[in-house]
């Protein structure tokens, strides 16, 4: 059992230094050509199956990792709705599963909050922190489907957002695992300098609308 246990570890590193590498040359790629695209789905799929795998292990027997195990979610849950988001290009899309997706997060959320304390009878901080945030986010997300010309409006935002979003997920799980930051500091670091690159390609889409925009005043 635990040879097997060992191989998926490995499977779940190997997969995550895939999509930690293939994510960042995505990233920077200029947004829509040939290599923003394939190694997109390089990320995505390699994501799909790192925190899947993160999140088998971490309910083995003497492998119980919350942190792990909340990765994992935010890994598949990023990567998912990132990738949907494309869909909201269309008029009038099936926003179902999205709607599935973002309510599924919203119970695993609660779960994450309620059942250390059903069990253990104390909070774990880890998975409160990150049920919370899942929670937040996957209200908005229900809230914009309300709005389907607003949601068409956001699509690109939410794309770049959530799957840079996954991204600090996988970097955050990579430093705080390898103990590259002194204490508490791994778990901000990537988040501060995903946030940063966040804001960079929301406002550089924010500059393209503004001039879309006056353009076609102009016409």
């Amino acid at each position: 059992m635990e040879q097997t246990i060992k191989i998926l570890i490995y499977i779940h590193a190997a997969f995550g230094g895939i999509a930690l590498l293939a994510g960042l040359i995505s990233m920077f790629a200029r947004k829509g050509n040939t290599i923003h695209k394939k190694f997109g789905l390089m990320f995505f799929y390699s994501m799909i199956i790192s925190g899947a795998v993160a999140m088998f292990v971490a309910v083995l027997p003497n492998h119980e990792s919350p942190f792990l195990f909340s990765v994992g979610i935010f890994s598949l849950y990023f990567v998912l709705t990132g990738k949907r988001a494309l869909n909201f290009r269309r008029k009038n899309p099936d926003l179902r599963i999205d709607s599935l997706i973002s309510i599924g997060m919203i119970i695993t959320g609660v779960l994450m909050i309620l059942l250390p304390i059903i069990l253990t009878s104390s909070i774990n901080i880890v998975l409160v922190v990150f049920a919370v945030v899942g929670i937040l986010l996957s209200v908005k997300d229900l809230q914009l489907f309300k709005d389907p010309q607003r949601l068409r409006k956001a699509w690109l935002k939410l794309h770049l957002g959530k799957m840079i979003g996954g991204y600090i997920s996988a970097s955050t799980a990579f430093v705080v695992v390898n103990q590259y930051f002194p204490s508490i500091y791994g778990w901000f670091v990537p988040g501060i300098i995903g946030g940063v690159v966040i804001v960079y390609w929301i406002r550089k889409v924010n500059g393209k609308n503004v001039i879309i925009a006056k353009s076609k005043v102009t016409l």
